[in-house]
């Protein structure tokens, strides 16, 4: 519960950071890093899917890992949010930056 409502407090934050920043709709970049090996890359590529993005990867040194870039037109914070919260929930072990 506790790590739930400093998530929600980020969230906020972040929120009232993009308002402050940006006029919207906007380009945002999302970045996120998984493992290369398994479904995490495609299945956030699935939830960028439709949406207009330009999705660029790049794997680490070592290859254990790989970076995903997107870079996509938002309409307001609150998407920027949402999406986020997508990810998070539907790509086991993915770090969003």
């Amino acid at each position: 519960m506790e790590e739930h409502k400093k998530t929600e407090a980020f969230y906020q934050k972040l929120k009232v950071q993009l308002y402050d920043t940006a006029e919207w709709p906007s380009q945002y970049l999302f970045k996120f890093i998984v493992e290369t090996k398994g479904d995490a890359i495609k299945n956030i590529e699935a939830l960028f899917d439709n949406m207009g993005a330009v999705i660029k990867t790049k794997e680490s040194s070592k290859g254990k890992y790989t970076s995903v870039s997107i870079h996509v037109v938002m309409d307001a914070p609150e998407y920027v949010i949402f999406k986020y919260k997508e990810v998070t929930e539907n790509v086991k072990g993915v770090i969003s930056l």
